[in-house]
């Protein structure tokens, strides 16, 4: 049977990011993209302007008519992306809790915040209702700010050690989740992704993965990254390996987006390069 994700996030127009980043990727590697929308945006908040229409108020309904027709146990993936409030991050509790079969695997991208600073919607109320559905989570992306914040730990931008970050990870495993990769780290020349599995109650595996910086930074390759990380869980990709080819096939969306000359704002031109991404 052809495995299947729940993919909750909200839908972007134009400017590719969030469930029009996923759904493509996720098609792409074999896997059935199954859309839960939190808002509906004209375009991503990058430009001056958009429209957006909060989902909030029919996420339940919505929800309520998969469960009619017999959806609960039917996903072998539940991916989260960004939640704007309190009652979204309540629903998808619900959601996972009542959706999840005993295989099935949560895929929470905590998405909060960036370079230290955390998005103006961030309330402590909200933090702590972020970190009990990371407590429900398998697998979780957070950057470094995202991971400093729910380990509570002080934000540096660099001059990180490998005891640290290590350090970090298991505080986020211990949350829940069994696999963690933190992703964004400064590295001079390189931006590395620090990798904690683990493998026993007292046991874990990490290692650091990095790649050559390629271009500025811009919207939606944390999008990309997650799609592949999902994906690759739900078709049984070892972990390490997964964490590889997303931080590459990002690395090929900068640099086709250099080359190509797309705006920042309107992320990476990843439907050029798609045919690169291995789908096992």
């Amino acid at each position: 049977m052809q495995k299947k994700i729940a993919v909750i996030n909200d839908i972007a127009g134009y400017g590719r990011c969030a469930m029009t980043v996923l759904l493509p990727i996720i098609s792409y590697m074999g896997v059935q993209a199954c859309p839960l929308p939190t808002s509906l945006f004209s375009s991503n908040t990058a430009f001056p302007d958009f429209f957006m229409d909060d989902y909030t108020d029919r996420m339940e309904a919505y929800i309520g008519s998969w469960e009619k027709i017999g959806l609960q146990q039917a996903f072998h993936g539940i991916a989260t992306g960004y939640l704007g409030s309190v009652r979204q991050i309540e629903i998808v509790k619900r959601f996972v809790r009542e959706f999840s079969a005993e295989d099935t695997l949560v895929i929470v991208d905590p998405v909060m915040g960036d370079h230290g600073r955390l998005y103006s919607a961030y309330t402590v109320e909200l933090c702590t209702e972020l970190r009990e559905l990371v407590a429900l989570a398998d697998i979780i992306t957070p950057n470094l700010t995202e991971g400093c914040h729910l380990a509570d730990i002080p934000y540096k931008e660099k001059g990180w050690k490998r005891k640290e970050l290590f350090d970090m990870a298991a505080r986020l495993s211990a949350m829940g989740p069994s696999h963690v990769v933190i992703t964004g780290i400064p590295q001079g020349e390189y931006i590395a992704n620090y990798v904690y599995v683990k493998t026993g109650s007292e046991e874990a595996q990490a290692r650091l993965i990095r790649v050559h910086r390629a271009g500025e930074e811009r919207c939606s390759t944390g999008d990309v990254f997650s799609a592949v990380i999902a994906a690759d869980a739900v078709n049984g990709v070892p972990f390490d390996r997964s964490v590889r080819k997303a931080l590459g096939f990002v690395k090929q969306c900068i640099e086709k987006a250099v080359e190509s000359g797309t705006p920042p704002a309107e992320g990476v031109p990843f439907e050029l390069v798609l045919h690169r991404l291995r789908r096992g």
